[in-house]
């Protein structure tokens, strides 16, 4: 039997590692930062050539990306809501689907280090999140 406060403590860990893992995407200097000096030098550091410049598109879109998923960690944080937990682990399965399809269209394989968790957490928040709705009337009509 799985306690209460399991899929809300996953819930809750998934939002800090959101936080975590995509701020350096929110904004361009921290942006431009972390991709010369950590995606690209871990790239080559495993054999896998250099990474591409940046651009302005990439830049913007990674901004975009950054920013949302900031504001829905702090929305998720913030308001505490288990039954987020469903839309979270949705969004992270489309997440999911488009880096796989980026890395069959040949993306670095360092697209895997965010997948796997992306994977991970999608899948434990719906089962987390369907749990719960069968013990909990509450999030059942939610």
């Amino acid at each position: 039997m799985i306690p209460k406060c399991v899929p809300h403590r996953i819930y809750r860990i998934s939002a800090w590692y959101d936080l975590f893992v995509t701020w350096p995407f929110a904004v361009p200097f921290t942006m431009a930062i972390f991709w010369g000096s950590v995606m690209s030098p871990l790239n080559a550091s495993l054999g896998l050539g250099a990474l591409p410049d940046l651009d302005v598109h990439s830049m913007l879109f990674a901004n975009f990306f950054g920013t949302v998923v900031i504001i829905w960690s702090l929305v998720r944080l913030v308001w505490n809501d288990t039954r987020l937990a469903i839309y979270d682990g949705v969004a992270r399965g489309f997440f999911s689907a488009w880096m796989g399809v980026a890395l069959f269209s040949g993306i670095t394989p360092l697209v895997w280090i965010f997948l796997v968790p992306e994977i991970l957490f999608a899948l434990l928040q719906i089962a987390g999140f369907f749990w719960l709705s069968c013990r909990s009337p509450e999030v059942a009509e939610a």
